[in-house]
């Protein structure tokens, strides 16, 4: 049995530091971004999403608790630089719903990533309804939940089309 201390496995215990951190950093990035792409749907609060890809690419390579750590990360952090409590309270009730989807949906063995972030992308957008709702203290926030499912199936296909394409360079880089 190697120790840690071992020339062979000598930065092993940095590695997923390191890792944590760039995907924490990139998927800050994504959501600035993101705040800077115009979305051309008239939905309030709609966005493409783009911070999923990270979720993704974590929960296929490293598992669901460094991928609901990085996404939890990421949403008080680009709460507190970009939006604010609001922003984080719709962050998180969307964050939550979807990846629990997302994490039964890739146990089972007919959903490829693709299907699982289209997935979260519905859930997503059903979760910050709800979420609206229970704040606004009004139904008709559901009025916008068609464009919504619509939108969040297709950005989440095609968040999750990419990951399919990045998951073998992100396996064969960590390996």
């Amino acid at each position: 049995m190697m120790s840690m201390s071992s020339p062979d496995n000598k930065n092993s215990g940095s590695i997923p530091v390191t890792l944590y951190g760039m995907m924490l950093a990139l998927a800050l990035v994504l959501s600035y971004l993101e705040t800077m792409i115009p979305v051309p749907f008239a939905v309030p609060g709609m966005k493409w999403g783009l911070p999923n890809l990270v979720t993704v690419l974590l929960l296929y390579t490293r598992g669901p608790v460094p991928a609901l750590s990085i996404n939890l990360m990421r949403i008080l952090v680009s709460g507190f630089l970009f939006g604010g409590l609001s922003a984080i309270l719709f962050s998180l009730s969307g964050a939550l719903l979807s990846f629990a989807g997302m994490l039964l949906l890739k146990r089972l063995p007919c959903f490829s990533a693709a299907g699982v972030s289209c997935a979260g992308g519905i859930l997503h957008n059903i979760g910050q309804t709800a979420c609206a709702a229970w704040i606004v203290k009004t139904y008709s926030v559901w009025y916008f939940v068609p464009p919504l499912l619509i939108a969040g199936a297709i950005t989440g296909f095609l968040l999750g089309v990419i990951s399919l394409r990045l998951l073998p360079l992100m396996k064969r880089f960590l390996h």
